[in-house]
């Protein structure tokens, strides 16, 4: 078995009845067995110690004192070391002794951003193909855990660092992991994922008080509890308002019995709500807690006597379910999970049954939202019949936490104080982010674009080693279709991306082609990791002449009734998959935006309607799910959403 924490061996020395005691000698916690460092480049490895002493690092032979500060910290430098391994490295003070064993230098690439970063391989498309032929162990992850901090801190939670396996890499962040896929077979080198993501995290709590623009980290926190405070009485106001009183404990269920569960319970007060869907859609904004949903359903004897299963779809977070009062099912934190519960015959009978639903949700969005057809249903004696639509529900508990303190992964600071200041000295080849989705609402998505902008440059400054390479995922299609042209603020989080794009040695995945429409979760993380390891292979591996992009807006020429197009990316030409380009609006000085035709002329594309006599402005893709988006270039590669107005 491969040993994945540091291997340590402590030397006692007795002399007669005295015992010798001994510092507490330690390595900052990104230091593990297994780790990938950064090759070519010095690399700083450093710990903590109660003793003044020296502390000795040997590496290949060679021995690097490190000096000690006055706080205990002690810190030297490995030489620049070509990609390769294993190698041994050895701490020592005195008669304390560390070792860190299977060490390789490679690339490192922090992973960073929300739920679709954190989100594991064990939940996406190809895991099980992926698991059977994870043998690669030039491949490694490193998981930071999810903390935060008011003050910059240098203590890192998380690891240890993990050898790609089929036993370990159900846990690698997806996209990551395809990422570094890619970059085996095209660069070669062992490949470090130094996870540092959050599952719903704004930008603002990845970015430092300078960065936001304060003078100070005490004046930031100080301002943050103050932003807190108005928004828990914010909150708090606004929940008495929809529920009238705030239940603190859930009634529902205690001390082994769930009365609301009870096939005779009285749940004529209760609301109604369609499902399947997210609570926060359905009058419930902003509500973290528990809530209660039952409805009836009418059995033929038949479908009692054959007993029936249940296809709840993904629950967000928890569920327990009950038939007519038993317990059939449960699931705990698996909101990307299917529920499937089978409920035998001797739970029950012919006519009205009752089923209920405990679901408990802890941040973000909540409740039953289906399967990936957004259904809902049961299935009895060979046939299958709707569940969708109304529920009765009642809150069963809000969580006081959201009323008594911010989010700390929607708090400005928070985690680049925990999570990115720990590692600001541990050398890294670059970093893939895919973030977004949080900001992406109202006036937020159009203001992402310098708060984007402005967290690239600091961390960049901050990591003090130059314009390193930022690649980012641009937000996928998501959400209902739009019969007409309408505005859209998933549309204008993605157009502040694509503005990202001026900060230098950047490049950008799109993915408007693999979204899902009911899930913010595109089980699709394979294209996502090939597609960032394009840009990689461009910006760091310098491969002139890849084609890393799709067709991506340049400027445009109105010509009569017609506007010309003019793109950058477009590789071996522009393409329109499955027939006709689609998904092109355009609009006249009124501002009102109409379909339009459009058409591939060499490398231009020409739009018009016969509805605009004198056009001024084209958008494409320009909605929250433009799924018949259809311009690639030869390449395979999706153009990137544009419009041409600034309105």
């Amino acid at each position: 078995m491969i040993q994945h924490r540091i291997t340590i061996t402590l030397l006692f020395i007795f002399s007669g009845l005295s015992t010798v005691s001994f510092a507490q000698l330690s390595v900052a916690s990104i230091f593990t067995d297994n780790v990938i460092l950064q090759r070519d480049t010095e690399v700083p490895i450093w710990g903590w110690t109660e003793d003044k002493a020296s502390v000795n690092v040997q590496f290949r032979g060679k021995t690097y004192l490190a000096r000690t500060d006055k706080e205990g910290k002690w810190t030297t430098k490995l030489p620049s070391t070509a990609a390769g391994g294993p190698y041994e490295i050895k701490i020592n003070q005195g008669n304390t002794f560390l070792e860190l064993k299977n060490v390789l230098f490679g690339d490192v690439w922090v992973c960073s951003g929300q739920s679709n970063m954190e989100w594991t391989l064990e939940n996406s498309m190809r895991f099980e193909e992926e698991k059977v032929n994870a043998t690669d162990d030039q491949i490694r992850h490193f998981k930071v855990q999810r903390k935060g901090s008011d003050f910059p801190t240098e203590q890192l939670e998380g690891g240890p660092w993990e050898v790609n396996s089929s036993e370990t890499v159900p846990d690698f962040t997806a996209v990551g992991y395809f990422f570094a896929k890619e970059l085996r077979k095209e660069v070669g080198v062992p490949i470090g994922l130094l996870n540092s993501s959050w599952g719903g995290s704004r930008v603002e709590p990845w970015m430092s008080a300078n960065a936001l623009g304060y003078s100070d980290e005490q004046s930031a926190a100080e301002i943050n509890q103050e932003r807190i405070k108005e928004q828990a009485t914010k909150k708090r106001k606004q929940l008495e308002e929809l529920l009238g009183s705030i239940p603190e404990k859930d009634e529902g269920w205690g001390a082994g019995a769930a009365p609301w569960a009870a096939e005779n319970y009285d749940d004529k007060e209760w609301k109604n709500m369609e499902l399947p869907n997210l609570w926060e859609g359905q009058g419930l904004s902003g509500l973290d807690g528990i809530v209660w949903y039952r409805k009836q359903i009418t059995l033929t004897p038949a479908e009692a006597r054959d007993g029936l299963t249940l296809h709840l779809g993904r629950i967000d977070d928890s569920d327990w379910t009950w038939v007519n009062g038993n317990k059939v099912g449960e699931m705990e934190q698996k909101y990307n999970a299917d529920r499937v519960y089978e409920v035998a015959a001797k739970y029950l009978k012919a006519g009205e049954n009752v089923i209920a639903v405990r679901v408990d949700d802890t941040g973000g969005g909540g409740g039953m939202y289906g399967d990936e057809e957004g259904q809902i249903s049961y299935t009895s004696v060979g046939n299958t019949k709707s569940l969708n639509g109304d529920w009765k529900y009642k809150v069963g508990q809000v969580y006081l936490e959201q009323l008594t303190g911010g989010r700390t992964n929607q708090t400005p600071m928070l985690l680049y104080n925990k999570m990115i200041y720990p590692i600001l000295d541990f050398p890294i080849k670059g970093v893939i982010w895919y973030q977004g989705e949080s900001n992406a609402n109202s006036s937020d998505a159009f203001e992402y674009r310098k708060l984007f902008s402005d967290m690239i440059i600091d961390w960049r400054k901050n990591w003090n080693s130059g314009e390193f390479p930022f690649l980012f995922v641009q937000l996928a299609n998501f959400m209902q279709v739009s019969k007409e042209p309408m505005e859209s603020s998933w549309a204008m989080l993605r157009a502040s991306q694509s503005a990202t794009l001026k900060v230098p040695n950047t490049a950008q995945a799109v993915i408007i082609d693999i979204g899902e429409a009911k899930d913010i979760h595109p089980r699709n993380k394979h294209d996502v990791g090939y597609r960032l390891s394009l840009g990689a292979r461009k910006l760091a591996y310098g491969e002139e002449k890849l084609v890393y992009s799709g067709p991506a807006y340049r400027k445009m020429e109105r010509k009569g009734k017609k506007i010309i197009l003019d793109f950058n990316h477009i590789g071996g030409g522009l393409v329109a998959k499955d027939g006709e380009l689609k998904e092109f609006a355009i609009a006249g000085e009124d501002q009102k935006f109409v379909w339009a035709k459009a058409k591939i002329k060499g490398k231009k594309i020409v739009v018009w309607s016969n509805q605009v006599s004198k056009p001024v402005a084209v958008r494409y893709a320009w909605a929250d799910n433009p799924d018949q988006a259809n311009l690639y270039n030869k390449e395979g590669l999706p153009a990137s959403p544009f419009r041409t107005d600034s309105w």
